[in-house]
């Protein structure tokens, strides 16, 4: 049986680190998004309908409200990509929710696609 896999990113951007810690399981993703340290911030969770179903992800927030708008939107959009349940955490420390958005949505596709290859090369 194969065990989780737990990819760590980083990008500096603006003087500033920006840090993705990603765990997946087999049905589902964590994502752990923050300025400088790793640290557990707003919590959200995403979960996809079942592919005979049409409509949009569901999500809601778990803990916290200062960064909400993203940690939902990312749990949305990892639901929709892997087709699992999704929890993203965000906290920022100095900056913005609006000014990090880009970034670490930058990290999230990095994760994904350091994902993605190792599947790949393990085929």
């Amino acid at each position: 049986m194969e065990r989780a896999k737990v990819i760590k990113e980083e990008l500096v951007e603006q003087n500033t680190r920006f840090l993705a810690v990603y765990v997946e399981a087999k049905n589902s993703c964590l994502i752990m998004l923050s300025e400088k340290d790793d640290k557990l911030g707003t919590l959200a969770i995403a979960v996809p309908k079942p592919k005979d179903l049409l409509g949009p992800v569901s999500s809601s927030v778990l803990l916290g409200d200062k960064n909400a708008v993203s940690a939902r939107m990312f749990a949305e959009h990892v639901a929709s990509k892997k087709g699992k349940i999704a929890i993203v955490s965000v906290y920022l420390d100095t900056l913005g929710e609006m000014q990090a958005q880009a970034f670490f949505m930058h990290l999230i596709e990095k994760v994904l696609q350091t994902e993605s290859e190792k599947e790949s090369t393990r085929i």
